[in-house]
């Protein structure tokens, strides 16, 4: 079922492809095709660009659930606050806050280690 994109998703969309697109050149457009942004123009949901859904839309998890109609739960990482798909028990968004935090609790419990010695 098709909807018209909200001005937040226009925008958002509009901010992945001019920012972080491989294929988009503000000067020529869309790269593969030789033509405008498809992306761009997008005010309904449905068919989109490949290359878009694949590589850019999983940089933003809000997005992609809002426009791809997955009603999977979104939480908020423990290390960054910043929001993920839910996937069983994981705590973070990437490995990269996985291994922040790891090592913030090692820090701290050496910490505790070394006042009680």
């Amino acid at each position: 079922m098709t909807r018209e994109l909200t001005g937040g998703e226009r925008a958002a969309i509009r901010k992945l492809v001019t920012g972080l697109c491989a294929n988009y050149s503000g000067e020529y457009g869309c790269l593969p095709l030789d033509c405008p942004c498809y992306m761009l123009g997008k005010w309904w949901t449905g068919a989109y660009c490949n290359y878009f859904i694949k590589a850019v839309l999983p940089l933003d998890p809000a997005l992609a659930v809002s426009l791809t109609g997955d009603n999977t739960e979104l939480l908020p990482c423990a290390f960054c606050g910043a929001p993920f798909p839910a996937n069983g028990r994981q705590a973070y968004c990437s490995e990269v806050c996985a291994g922040k935090a790891q090592r913030k609790q090692q820090r701290e419990y050496m910490r505790r280690k070394r006042r009680r010695c």
